[in-house]
């Protein structure tokens, strides 16, 4: 499918299709940022950590990935906010089968719904082969955790999503922001700017 994607006076022809680089029926390739820039035509793209953030928290389907059987985990309050204010959600961890009460899947690409973004609890290792399994998931968006910890975030991971037309928050929690957040969690987000152990911008 071509695409005409116009922004001002650019005008790009992008091949692109739904749902990763397999092959179609056809033999033609199947590219995964189709959703991504059918969704963002025209749009201009968050810089701000906080406007990135609000776009994250806008979409529908989110999984998490690092969610235990602890339910004292991050992963697992960022869980919780987020199915408690209306998202379908869906945990990763393939080590457990069922976590908050919920079914839980092994891998990014045994949920059984397209994702709009994953939010990434894991140590760095694991965090980048989450992001290269959202790649080849298709899915357009992913945060990577990082509040006073060490976090999820490494360059690496976070080059890999830009090369791969993946949006990435390299740190932060969703528990700062819009509906999810509480004042603890938003007087975190200042200090740890403050500090510059999370970013202002994306």
């Amino acid at each position: 499918m071509f695409v005409t994607l116009r922004d001002g006076c650019h005008e790009a022809c992008t091949v692109v299709h739904h749902r990763g680089l397999r092959p179609r029926p056809d033999g033609g390739p199947w590219i995964a940022a189709y959703d991504r820039a059918m969704s963002t035509a025209g749009q201009s793209k968050p810089t701000t950590l906080r406007a990135a953030a609000e776009e994250f928290l806008a979409q529908q389907r989110i999984a998490v990935a690092g969610v235990s059987r602890d339910a004292h985990q991050p992963a697992n309050l960022i869980y919780r906010r987020l199915r408690d204010t209306g998202h379908r959600v869906f945990a990763i961890n393939p080590h457990a089968t069922e976590v908050e009460g919920d079914v839980c899947y092994p891998s990014v690409a045994a949920v059984p719904e397209d994702l709009d973004g994953v939010v990434v609890v894991t140590t760095p290792e694991v965090a980048q082969e989450t992001v290269e399994a959202c790649a080849a998931a298709g899915v357009p968006r992913v945060w990577l955790h990082r509040g006073l910890g060490p976090g999820s975030s490494s360059e690496e991971a976070v080059s890999f999503c830009h090369e791969h037309g993946i949006d990435v928050i390299p740190g932060g929690c969703p528990n700062m922001f819009g509906a999810t957040a509480d004042a603890g969690h938003a007087c975190m987000c200042a200090v740890l700017q403050l500090v510059h152990r999370i970013p202002r911008t994306v």
